[in-house]
């Protein structure tokens, strides 16, 4: 039990076996021979496990942590403010994980398939070696002007992020819930006391709103954006009169020159 546990709780929270390895401070091949059988975990590795998953001892021995009708595996997912389950994933032919992309036309079918293999692998893929191996990546197209200068039409790429109480205020996210569909947003943390995330725009024109944990679906947090629109410089006002009393000046030079 212990072994199919460990590897659907790594899964569920995108980690690597390196990576989840590195936080129980445990050598990675041990990670690999505990999930294949080859070897059984110390108690005190085992408890390690339990505490870092926000788990009982005896559930991470005794239940099928995979079964979802299981009520006390469930309500220990949510310990951590985010939702326990395997995340749908490609990889490419070196079993490298690939970052999906989710197209803004897409976005509505992936409220309903962002948990079915066979949608996510329907998505265009691609790599981007410069983010490292650390953590699960997806690509979302963004609609709107409510993160400007991030303009329409750019591709925001996320870190998936399976403990929501973490996060810390101020950081972007691409926000996947029920409610608002998928929506880039940056994060203020009210998760440990209200429940809630306060949600804010860069644009000051658009109003921050509460999102309830029970509506939302996945969290992915803004680590690099791909766009074909350079950011606009801020040409205020007094910097476009400073520009032309400079080119005045250096017009006065050339005619006393003359």
């Amino acid at each position: 039990m212990v072994t199919s546990n460990l590897r659907h709780l790594r899964k569920s929270a995108g980690y690597t076996q390196a990576q989840l390895a590195e936080k129980l401070d445990i050598k990675r091949s041990l990670i690999g021979a505990y999930e294949e059988g080859r070897a059984e975990p110390k108690l005190s590795t085992l408890i390690n496990i339990a505490a870092h998953f926000h788990i009982t001892l005896d559930d991470l021995i005794t239940l099928d942590l995979s079964n979802s009708t299981d009520q006390r595996s469930t309500d220990a997912s949510k310990a951590g403010g985010g939702k326990l389950r395997v995340l749908a994933i490609t990889v490419d032919q070196d079993q490298k994980e690939n970052i999906e992309l989710v197209p803004y036309k897409a976005s509505a079918g992936y409220l309903n398939g962002y948990a079915d293999p066979e949608f996510i692998e329907e998505l265009p893929r691609f790599q981007l070696p410069m983010l490292g191996s650390n953590g699960t990546f997806r690509a979302f197209e963004i609609s709107g002007d409510s993160m400007l200068p991030i303009a329409s039409g750019t591709v925001i790429v996320g870190r998936f992020i399976e403990d929501w109480q973490a996060i810390k205020d101020g950081t972007p996210c691409i926000i996947v819930s029920e409610k608002e569909g998928v929506v880039f947003k940056r994060i203020y943390n009210k998760i440990q006391n209200a429940s809630m995330l306060r949600l804010h725009s860069d644009n000051p024109l658009y109003s921050p709103y509460e999102l309830h944990v029970d509506d939302i679906l996945e969290i992915w947090e803004a680590r690099s954006y791909i766009s074909s629109t350079f950011p606009i410089a801020d040409l205020s006002l007094d910097k476009l009169s400073s520009i032309v009393l400079d080119l005045q000046k250096e017009v006065m030079k050339l005619k006393k020159l003359d």
